[in-house]
C-alpha cells in the first residue's frame, strides 16, 4: 500500500508547478517535499515529476495525482457523514477536482456552472483549458475526472452526455471589410486576409472556410490564445476570427462587427464526459454543468 504522504507530495508539485509551493501547502520543507517523491520514485521504479519551470507529472505522475484527488473527495464525503471525523482533523484540505474545459466555454456558459456548484459544495476546482477536440485526450490519460468535449463517444471507464451547440460566426469589424472584403468573401480574398487563430490545435477557420469555398487554403494568422482577445482583435481590426455567437452578439447587434458571410455559422456540439466512479462532488459537479449548458448552448 503507498504511503498517502508520499502520494500528496506528487500531487502538490503537480497541482502547484514547484516543491517550494508545495511545500508551503503540505507545511514542510521542499527538501521534504523532494525526499517523499524521491522514495516513491524509487519504489514504484519510475520518474513521477518532470522537474522544471513548471515542474510538471509524467503519465504515471499523473495517474497518482488522479488516485490521491479521488482519495480526498472519498475521504471529504466520509467526513460529512461521520462528523466525528471532521472534529478529530478540523484543518483537512479542501477536496480538488479536476477537469478539463475548452476556452470558448470557459469564456462563454461555464462559469456559471462553476458559480452553481460552488455555492452548493465545498470542493475546489482546478480547470485547465485546451481546444474542445483534445480536452478527451486528459481524460484518457488520467489527468481530469470529467471534461467538455466535442468528442460524443465515451471514452472508457466515462459517461458521455450531450451539452448542446456553442455556435460561432466568423466576424470582423466593418473597417476591415471594407479593406480586405471589398471584393466579397471568396477563396482568394480569404488567402490574403489575415485570421485570428487560439492555437496550432485549432481548426474552426479551417472548418469554417471550407464550408464557404469547399476548399481547404493556407490562411494568415495571428495567434491569440483567449476568447475575450478575439473579440477585441476583430472589434480593432486586425484579423476576422470565429467567435462564439454568445461572445459577439452584443456587438453584432451595435453594428460594431458584421458576419463575414451573413448567417454563416459553424455549430460545435459539445459534450460532458465524466468519470464512473462513486463520487457524490462529482455528480453535483454534473449537475451543474449540464443544467447552466442548457440555459445558454443551442
Amino acid at each position: 500500500m503507498l504511503d498517502p504522504s508520499l502520494v500528496a507530495a506528487v500531487a502538490a508539485v503537480s497541482r502547484e508547478g514547484s516543491f517550494e509551493r508545495a511545500a508551503r501547502v503540505l507545511h514542510v520543507t521542499p527538501s521534504a517535499v523532494s525526499q517523499r517523491i524521491r522514495l516513491l520514485e524509487e519504489r514504484l521504479g519510475t520518474v513521477l515529476i518532470v522537474r522544471g519551470q513548471p515542474c510538471m507529472p509524467t503519465e504515471a505522475g499523473a495517474r497518482l495525482c488522479r488516485h490521491h484527488e479521488l482519495a480526498v473527495l472519498l475521504e471529504d464525503e466520509l467526513r460529512r457523514d461521520l462528523p466525528a471525523l471532521a472534529q478529530d482533523d478540523p484543518l483537512a484540505a479542501a477536496p480538488t477536482l479536476r477537469v478539463a474545459v475548452n476556452a470558448d466555454s470557459l469564456g462563454t456558459w461555464f462559469m456559471a456552472a462553476m458559480a452553481d456548484f460552488c455555492a452548493g459544495h465545498g470542493a475546489l476546482l482546478d480547470v485547465v483549458t485546451d481546444d474542445q477536440d483534445h480536452t478527451a485526450d486528459w481524460l484518457r490519460r488520467g489527468h481530469v475526472l470529467a471534461a467538455v468535449t466535442s468528442l460524443a463517444g465515451a471514452v472508457q471507464g466515462c459517461r458521455s452526455q450531450r451539452l448542446g451547440v456553442l455556435r460561432y460566426a466568423a466576424t470582423a469589424s466593418p473597417g476591415f471589410m471594407r479593406r480586405w472584403f471589398a471584393g466579397g468573401v471568396n477563396a482568394g480574398t480569404l488567402a490574403q486576409a489575415p485570421a485570428v487563430l487560439f492555437n496550432r490545435k485549432d481548426r474552426l477557420q479551417e472548418r469554417w472556410v471550407r464550408q464557404v469555398t469547399r476548399r481547404t487554403l493556407a490562411l494568415p494568422m495571428h495567434r491569440l490564445p483567449s476568447p475575450q482577445a478575439f473579440v477585441q482583435a476583430s472589434l480593432a481590426g486586425i484579423g476576422w476570427g470565429m467567435n462564439p455567437l454568445p461572445l459577439v452578439q452584443p456587438h453584432l447587434e451595435a453594428g460594431q462587427l458584421v458576419e463575414l458571410v451573413p448567417g454563416k455559422v459553424l455549430d460545435v456540439p459539445l459534450y460532458w464526459q465524466s468519470a464512473r466512479l462513486p463520487v457524490p462532488a462529482l455528480d453535483a459537479l454534473t449537475r451543474s454543468v449540464l443544467g447552466a449548458a442548457a440555459r445558454a448552448l443551442a
